[in-house]
C-alpha cells in the first residue's frame, strides 16, 4: 500500500486514472477504504486523481495532539512535495473545501484552480454546521442532527410522513461509522478534526486567493447553506458560484453539479 512520510506523519495516498492532474481532498472522517469514493465518481474517468487520509483519519497516522487547519494543509503541501505531484487544481469538499482554502492561502504555487463543493470560510462569512457540538450524544439522536442539517427537506413533517425510509437513513449511517466505534483511537482523530473545524476562519483572508473558484452549493444544505456559499464568493475576486438540487450531498444527488465541475476544469488554460 502507498505511504508518504510527511513530517511526523506516515500518509495513506492512492493514485488512479489518466487525463490532467487533479488534488483531491476528502472531507469530514474521510477514509479511502470507504466506498464509493472519489475514484468512483464521473471524476475518475477524466483525470489523474491524488487523494490521501488526513491526520488522524484512515490509515494515515494520527498524533496525539491538538489538530489544527494549518496542520491539514501543510501535511497537504508536504505529500505534494514528497511526490512531486505538479501544481495542479485542487478539489475540497466540505471539510477538504476548508483544507482547500487554507492550502491555497498558504502554499499557492501547489494550487492552479480551486473547487470548493459544499464548505464554508467560517468567520464573517458564516460557520458550518457544529458537528462538534453534537458528538457526545447518543447515536440515533446524533445521525438525526446531523441528518437533518445535511438536508433540510429532513423535516420531522418528512419524517413522519415517510418512516420506513428514514430509518433506512438512519440504519445507513450507523452502518457507516461502524468502523469508527470499533476502534478508539479513529474514534479520537475524528474527535481532533472535528475540534479543527469548529476553529476555521479563512473569511477575511480569502481576497489573496486569485486562482480561478468554482464555488458550488446545494439549496438544502443546512451544514454549508446557501449564504455561506455566497460569502466565498464575495470575498475570492476570481469566484464562479453555482447551485444545485439537493443538501449537502448534492453531489450525488444532482448529475448537473459533477457535469458542470468537469466542464469548468476542462475549459482551464493552467491545466
Amino acid at each position: 500500500m502507498p505511504f508518504a512520510e510527511v513530517g511526523e506523519l506516515s500518509m495513506y495516498y492512492e493514485v488512479r486514472g489518466e487525463g490532467p492532474p487533479l488534488l483531491y481532498i476528502g472531507g469530514t472522517g474521510g477514509d479511502l477504504r470507504k466506498q464509493p469514493n472519489v475514484f468512483d465518481s464521473p471524476l475518475g474517468d477524466v483525470f489523474r486523481i491524488l487523494a490521501f487520509d488526513q491526520r488522524g483519519l484512515g490509515q494515515t497516522s494520527r498524533p496525539e495532539s491538538d489538530y489544527t487547519m494549518q496542520d491539514y494543509a501543510d501535511d497537504c503541501a508536504g505529500l505534494v512535495d514528497g511526490l512531486d505531484w505538479p501544481p495542479s487544481p485542487v478539489l475540497g469538499v466540505s471539510f477538504g473545501g476548508m483544507v482547500a482554502q487554507e492550502l491555497a492561502l498558504r502554499h499557492p504555487d501547489k494550487v492552479t484552480r480551486l473547487v470548493l463543493p459544499c464548505t464554508s470560510s467560517g468567520g464573517a462569512g458564516g460557520a458550518s454546521y457544529p458537528l462538534h457540538e453534537i458528538r457526545d450524544l447518543p447515536e440515533r439522536e446524533r445521525i438525526i442532527r446531523h441528518l437533518t442539517a445535511a438536508d433540510t427537506r429532513c423535516s420531522p413533517h418528512w419524517q413522519r410522513e415517510h418512516p420506513e425510509e428514514f430509518d433506512a437513513l438512519i440504519e445507513r449511517a450507523r452502518q457507516g461509522s461502524q468502523g469508527t466505534r470499533d476502534d478508539p483511537e479513529a474514534e479520537a482523530g475524528q474527535v481532533r478534526q472535528l475540534l479543527a473545524r469548529a476553529g476555521h476562519d479563512t473569511y477575511e483572508r480569502l481576497i489573496a486567493i486569485h486562482q480561478p473558484t468554482l464555488i458550488q452549493g446545494g439549496i438544502y444544505d443546512g451544514v454549508a447553506p446557501i449564504e455561506n456559499a455566497r460569502a466565498l464568493e464575495r470575498q475570492i475576486p476570481d469566484a464562479t458560484l453555482e447551485f444545485y438540487e439537493g443538501g449537502h450531498g448534492f453531489l450525488g444527488q444532482d448529475p448537473k453539479a459533477y457535469v458542470d465541475m468537469i466542464e469548468w476544469l476542462g475549459s482551464a488554460d493552467d491545466q
